[in-house]
């Protein structure tokens, strides 16, 4: 399991994924350009402590990860209003889960390599999640269903 953010804008978002990621030794890409430099006060803040225990790998593009990286791999990309249910859709251990921008999502072009699209369902009123909300949520389905979860 891996997470990937294409081109995320919000730095603290990031932190709290990197801390995510650290927190479940889940690999973490992140795709350029990015909305913050990498060395970001608010970036480190949300990640505190634990970048010393991520595996970060950061690519100047979407096709240098998906030439690289993709072909091995099934990937699975969120969104705020199309795709399966993610407590319905079953997930593999060699998932690469893929989120896009905080404020505009996947492009279409990134879209179309993939006929795996998951949904975290939305009934209040908003347009969608915090990111790092919704990588959580995911995450956490996606290691419950292939029996990654421990007690630590």
């Amino acid at each position: 399991m891996e997470i990937v953010l294409f081109e995320p804008e919000i730095p603290p978002n990031t932190g709290n994924i990197a801390r995510l990621c650290a927190a479940t030794t889940t690999p973490l890409h992140l795709i350029e350009p990015l909305g913050f430099k990498l060395e970001d006060k608010y970036l480190k803040r949300a990640g505190l402590d634990y970048w010393q225990y991520l595996n970060l790998r950061v690519w100047k593009s979407w096709s240098d990860f998906y030439q690289n990286q993709a072909p091995d791999k099934r990937l699975v990309f969120t969104s705020a209003r199309q795709g399966e249910i993610y407590t319905e859709f079953s997930f593999t251990e060699k998932d690469v889960l893929v989120f896009g921008p905080e404020s505009r999502g996947l492009p279409e072009y990134i879209l179309a390599q993939s006929p795996f699209r998951i949904r975290i369902p939305l009934w209040g009123k908003v347009r969608s999640l915090n990111l790092s909300t919704a990588a959580g949520i995911v995450l956490y389905e996606a290691y419950r269903q292939i029996g990654v979860l421990k007690e630590g």
